[in-house]
C-alpha cells in the first residue's frame, strides 16, 4: 500500500500530467467529440458510474463510440471502431485525473461487480485511484479482440482475465513506484502511436 507521502507525490503528478495533456489535446478532443456526435447521432461524450478508490463509485468520461437505435438495438460506429483502435475515445478521462477520480496510472475502473466485490489481501487494489493506463492495461491491450474470439466472452472475462488482471494489478499496488509509472505512460503512448 502506498504510503502517505508516495500518495501525495501520484497526485502531483497526475495533476501536472492532466493539465499538460488537456492543454494539448483540448482542440483534437472537442473535434472528436464532435465527429462522434454526428456518428451516433447524440452527445459525443458517453458517461458510465465505474468503481474508484474504497470501492467509491464516480463517473468517468469517454468519447462515445456506439449509437442507439430506435428498436434499443446499440451499435459500434465506424469512427467508433477508429477510436477504440487507438485509445482516443478515452481522452476525456484526463478530466477524470485532474479532477481527482483517477489517476493516469493504476488499475483500470470496472463496472460493480468485479472491484467492489474483492475480498481479503485482493482489495488492496482499491488502495488506489483506478488509472487511465496500467499494467494490466498495457497487458491486455488486445482484449476486445480476445474476448471477440470466445464462445462466452462473460465467462472467459471472469474465470481466465478478471483473476490475471487482480494478480497484476495487486504487484503494481505492492511494488508502487514513480519511476514504474512514468515507464507505464511511456508504454502506453508507444502502444498507441506503433
Amino acid at each position: 500500500m502506498l504510503t502517505r507521502s508516495q500518495q501525495v507525490l501520484k497526485r502531483i503528478v497526475d495533476i501536472l500530467l492532466s493539465i499538460t495533456g488537456i492543454a494539448f489535446a483540448v482542440i483534437p478532443m472537442i473535434i472528436l467529440i464532435a465527429i462522434s456526435s454526428l456518428f451516433t447521432r447524440s452527445f459525443g461524450v458517453f458517461f458510465q458510474e465505474r468503481v474508484g478508490i474504497n470501492a467509491k463509485t464516480f463517473t468517468m468520461f469517454k468519447i462515445k463510440t456506439m449509437r442507439e437505435y430506435t428498436d434499443g438495438s446499440i451499435v459500434l460506429t465506424s469512427f467508433g471502431k477508429f477510436l477504440r483502435k487507438t485509445k482516443l475515445d478515452e481522452l476525456p478521462q484526463l478530466f477524470n485525473v485532474l479532477f481527482g477520480s483517477m489517476s493516469m496510472v493504476g488499475p483500470r475502473p470496472d463496472l460493480r461487480g468485479y472491484a467492489d466485490v474483492l475480498d481479503g489481501d485482493d482489495r488492496i487494489i482499491l488502495s488506489v485511484k483506478p488509472g487511465i493506463t496500467g499494467p494490466a492495461t498495457l497487458k491486455f491491450s488486445n482484449e476486445e479482440m480476445l474476448l471477440s474470439e470466445q464462445e462466452n466472452a462473460l465467462d472467459y472475462n471472469d474465470t481466465v482475465l478478471w483473476p490475471q488482471k487482480v494478480e497484476i494489478n495487486k504487484a503494481y499496488v505492492k511494488n508502487w513506484s514513480l519511476a514504474k509509472d512514468f515507464s507505464y505512460i511511456f508504454k502506453t503512448v508507444h502502444q498507441v502511436f506503433s
